[in-house]
């Protein structure tokens, strides 16, 4: 039995206040890829995960995976599972918090048993209930209160990742302030990857500045992706080093992509639609 481990993309990020706990409150606007890992499960006796793909270099399959320690929130769904990577690891764009859930949904169907409670799947990571979720959402809180969002239009993009993973919480320590303003509310009627990019245009990603700082290179892929023909908006998704790049359709995306792949092979390139 196989489920996608879609890629996840926050079109916006803001940061609008920490809790006492230390833990930030976000408020963003989070799509899903056409592009990502994919989880298998079949029947076992126990549970046990095994890595393939282009990406499965240097992925842990013991409990430092958070594909086993979603796993073990369901003990009474055991399962062989295989995990197919092709996400960048620690690239802002939910590469092991989608695995999770995509492990989760798996068991629950294969087994025909309930997903765990909400807040021992929170307790994996703060973007795990969007990513179980796995649609177009307002993610707010520390990402555990989502809404839904009026109708988007499909959007073209360009994901690119310049080969490095940032830490987040790195990058939430430099942030120069943590109470900036949230979002206005999505307006209705948006009804093409334009007029998407336009409203985009005026929000933020937060962590874009302070990761930057950390990560100089992100800030060539943003300019890179910008100066591409046709691109409507190009940001940084999550904490990095993962960046977007909107598109009015899906050739001006391919183009991009290669004319990209000419002058930095060795980056992670994908054109993809995000919903």
């Amino acid at each position: 039995m196989d489920e996608a481990a879609p890629a996840k993309v926050n079109l916006a990020l803001h940061v609008t206040g920490r809790r006492a706990d230390g833990y930030h409150l976000i408020d963003s606007v989070v799509v899903f890829a056409d592009a990502g890992d994919r989880i298998s499960v079949s029947s076992a006796g126990e549970t046990s995960l095994a890595v393939t793909g282009p990406r499965a270099a240097g992925v842990p399959v013991d409990g430092r995976n958070l594909v086993l320690r979603a796993a073990a929130l369901m003990p009474d769904a055991p399962a062989a599972i295989r995990l197919h990577k092709h996400l960048p690891a620690a690239g802002g764009i939910g590469g092991g918090s989608a695995d999770a859930a995509a492990v989760l949904r798996a068991l629950a169907r294969l087994h025909g048993c309930p997903l765990p409670a909400a807040e021992a799947v929170l307790a994996l990571g703060a973007d795990l209930p969007v990513c179980l979720a796995g649609r177009a959402v307002r993610m707010r809180g520390i990402g555990e209160r989502l809404a839904p969002v009026p109708a988007l239009p499909a959007l073209p993009a360009l994901l690119v990742n310049p080969g490095i993973g940032v830490s987040t919480p790195e990058v939430f320590s430099a942030l120069s302030r943590a109470d900036n303003p949230p979002m206005p509310d999505i307006p209705a009627g948006l009804a093409d990857a334009a007029s998407l990019a336009r409203w985009l245009g005026g929000q933020r990603n937060d962590l874009e500045p302070p990761a930057c700082r950390i990560a100089p290179v992100i800030g060539e892929v943003l300019d890179r992706l910008r100066a591409m023909p046709g691109c409507l908006l190009a940001r940084m998704s999550g904490s990095g080093a993962t960046c977007f790049g909107l598109f009015p359709d899906s050739v001006a995306a391919g183009l991009a992509a290669g004319r990209l792949r000419a002058v930095r092979p060795n980056w992670w390139i994908v054109p993809c639609m995000l919903a």
